[in-house]
């Protein structure tokens, strides 16, 4: 490699399980390279035109969006905008000329990588489920790397492209003080606390078990840190009760804080969530959601049960069950030890440096 400064486009995007991994990619490349151009693309109108500038990166926006499960206009015009956004990611990448290309999934990485791969671009992919998205496995052939983070993806992918790397995850969400973290939250030291989680967007199957079960929790004497998400918050927040220390938040920015603070998480099963907890060593609950492709939060939280590192509730159990499985947990101290003792032996708190060993190992090449 020369003494120019190098350029890395990222793409992909459309949740919080596709953006964070990416922007932890993109901090360790900024770490290591400080004077690297980095170049976020995504898809216009998803979170990631938000939550990428929020972390200091620049970001391009394509008009692409995915086809929908039911006849619609926007069907008809999907071949249009793919034809567009490749024309798009061709332009970008002539103007922008990255030394490597890296897709996270979802809608945007499809054009990039098309445009980039048929340019002959080093180019790297990260899967952050068990089951593989639809945009990797298209893009499986053409480019150089495969970064997945289980087990078994062969039956996805070329076998000889595949590092076994694990999901790029903030480190810090693992370094978080207990003690701070209660007086972060103003919660009672003494107290049992749940942490409830639905994702980036909220769940209402969480949020509506745990609105039912308030009542249940205060009895108990348990803590709530609630994460509801923008649309249920409103009525989250009028069910709350402060005095008790049940506290309905929208988001929670400080997620270190979160994870120190709880005995048990209660969580969607997105790639992302796995990760953390994995790395965060913490008893948890999964409650898949049904509407993701393939069904693939079901297979990450199998993927952790089957080892004994996690309960598994599923989302038409949530309302019947959820809350009758956690109170035992929260009430059996050995056993969140030793879920959390079999879920950290999951953790690859390296799995961001490996990817980008791996990036720039194609450079040399």
């Amino acid at each position: 490699m020369s003494n120019t400064p190098l350029r890395f486009i990222i793409s992909g995007g459309g949740t919080g399980g596709h953006i964070f991994p990416a922007v932890a990619i993109a901090n360790e490349l900024r770490r290591r390279l400080p004077d690297a151009e980095i170049l976020f693309v995504g898809a216009n109108g998803r979170m990631e035109m938000t939550r990428v500038p929020e972390a200091g990166y620049h970001i391009v926006g394509l008009d692409i969006t995915g086809l929908q499960r039911r006849l619609t206009p926007q069907n008809l015009l999907f071949p249009v905008r793919v034809f567009r956004s490749v024309r798009k990611a061709g332009k970008l990448i002539e103007e922008f000329r990255p030394d490597a290309v890296v897709g996270v999934g979802g809608y945007a990485s499809a054009p990039v990588l098309l445009a980039a791969t048929s340019r002959a671009i080093p180019s790297l992919i990260q899967e952050q489920n068990s089951y593989a998205g639809l945009v990797n496995k298209l893009l499986a052939k053409r480019v150089n790397k495969i970064c997945v983070a289980y087990d078994g993806m062969e039956k996805f992918f070329p076998k000889e492209k595949l590092v076994l790397t694990g999901n790029p995850v903030r480190t810090e969400i693992a370094s978080g003080d207990r003690a701070e973290a209660l007086k972060f939250f103003d919660l009672d030291p003494v107290k049992k606390t749940l942490l409830v989680i639905g994702g980036s967007l909220g769940a209402r199957t969480l949020n509506l078990a745990t609105a039912a079960a308030l009542s249940r929790l205060r009895e108990a004497g348990i803590q709530l840190l609630w994460q509801t998400g923008k649309l249920y918050f409103p009525e989250a927040r009028q069910q709350a009760d402060q005095p008790h220390n049940l506290h309905a938040l929208e988001f929670i920015q400080r997620m270190d804080l979160a994870y120190a603070a709880a005995d048990v998480v209660i969580s969607r099963a997105g790639a992302l969530s796995v990760s953390e907890l994995c790395l965060t060593g913490k008893a948890s609950i999964l409650v898949p959601s049904p509407n993701v492709a393939e069904d693939h939060q079901t297979k990450n939280a199998l993927a952790l049960m089957s080892k004994g590192a996690a309960v598994l509730i599923t989302d038409e159990h949530a309302s019947t069950r959820l809350y009758d499985e956690a109170l035992r947990l929260l009430a059996d101290p050995d056993r969140q030890q030793q879920l959390s003792a079999r879920v950290r032996e999951l953790a690859r708190p390296h799995a961001t440096a490996t990817i980008v060993d791996e990036l720039l190992g194609l450079l040399k090449k």
